[in-house]
């Protein structure tokens, strides 16, 4: 894995990672080429890109599919943040299906999480059939994907990744990992032993809600132009203003990741203490009644696995709510004022979903709450009398 900035911490990476490939502009500039003019037949740079243009570390660029300055200075800040070799995609759907493509399972272990992967593993296995499906803890065999999801969504518990690392890798399987919702500093999967690692950079990464992309990492650059030559040829790369948006919110990412994590914990803490108070009753201005169950990393029980281990930056910005009855949690989004009744999640801007409207399968109890970078106290205050809006009506079921 890339090592040459270990002795950089992430905030300085966040800037300077892409440093071989900053001109005179300050602030990386937009281009959305997707052509590019070639050197002329007889010159010193036409016979050094005939002697070996390298894709990974490209002296110029040729065609958008290929490699885009914005496209490859967001790769190298992504590869060095986790340690590896990153490449970015078009959705993180588009590189989950790339992670499948390139760990070629013969079995996926999985249980719960997001959705979307579910149909993206469905259309994976109409063009491999044979591919099996198991349970996340069922016994593996060489060849198995083990596809591990942590934090979860939506409720954004913890998973021990060392745990199923290690049986993976007992056997001769392989560790897929989805960190979306708590990418590093606030855990490093491959610290842990994932094998590949995967994001929704959509989310936390992107962080302003406008822009759509995903992120693969792998551990060595030959695993990367494998990955590298199979996206020129499916074209599932991000586009160029795209890269641009990522590359320019990778800069603050790490500010807007850490207030995220500590105003989502903080407040997760403080509604699951109204979560137990009796209705009838309140805690610190806040009604019972309402919030029947909290979830979220800080909250788990310890006694088999901390996650305080493997969160060593700290906790995911998302978590989840169950209120007692699915009219409360209807109306509960509604009367929110600072968080917005939205799907998707890692914005600056804090966002609250009835999980139901975007997977009919969960409990229409429960509201996936994304926590944006306002000041906790007015979050609290806006839970405060939302809440005893809500405790007012009268339920209708």
């Amino acid at each position: 894995m890339q090592s040459k900035r270990k002795d950089q911490r992430v905030a300085t990476k966040l800037i300077h990672a892409d440093g071989q490939y900053v001109d005179d502009h300050i602030g990386p500039s937009i281009s959305v080429s997707s052509t590019y003019r070639y050197p002329e037949p007889t010159s010193d740079e036409w016979k050094n890109v005939n002697d070996g243009w390298d894709e990974h570390n490209p002296s110029r660029h040729f065609y958008s599919r290929y490699t885009t300055n914005t496209g490859t200075r967001a790769e190298k800040i992504l590869g060095e943040l986790h340690g590896g070799y990153a490449l970015i995609y078009s959705s993180g759907l588009s590189a989950g299906f790339a992670a499948l493509i390139q760990m070629q399972p013969k079995r996926i272990a999985i249980r719960g999480g997001y959705f979307g992967f579910h149909h993206t593993i469905d259309i994976y296995r109409k063009i491999n059939p044979a591919v099996k499906m198991i349970d996340l803890d069922d016994e593996l065999q060489a060849g198995d994907l083990v596809w591990l999801e942590s934090p979860l969504n939506p409720t954004g518990e913890v998973r021990d990744i060392a745990h199923y690392a290690k049986r993976a890798h007992a056997v001769g399987a392989k560790l897929g990992m989805d960190a979306t919702f708590a990418p590093p500093p606030l855990q490093n999967p491959f610290k842990w032993g994932a094998d590949i690692v995967m994001h929704s950079a959509t989310k936390y990464f992107g962080g302003h809600s406008d822009l759509l992309a995903g992120v693969v990492v792998v551990k060595t650059e030959a695993e990367w132009r494998e990955m590298w030559d199979t996206r020129v040829n499916l074209g599932n790369n991000a586009g160029s203003l795209e890269a641009w948006l990522l590359l320019r919110s990778l800069r603050t990412f790490s500010l807007r990741i850490m207030t995220q994590s500590k105003n989502a914990t903080e407040l997760a803490t403080w509604l699951n203490k109204v979560a137990q108070t009796p209705k009838g009753r309140q805690y610190d201005g806040a009604p019972g009644g309402v919030v029947q169950s909290v979830t979220h990393g800080s909250l788990q029980d310890k006694s088999k696995f901390d996650p305080a281990k493997q969160h060593e930056g700290g906790y995911s910005p998302t978590f989840a709510i169950k209120t007692v009855n699915p009219y409360q949690a209807q109306r509960l989004p509604w009367k929110l004022k600072l968080f917005t009744h939205a799907t998707s999640l890692g914005g600056v801007e804090s966002l609250i979903e009835q999980r139901k409207h975007s997977d009919p399968n969960e409990d229409a109890r429960l509201l996936r709450i994304s926590v944006g970078i306002e000041d906790i106290e007015d979050l609290k205050e806006d839970f405060r009398r939302a809440l005893h809006s809500v405790a007012k009506e009268k339920a209708k079921l």
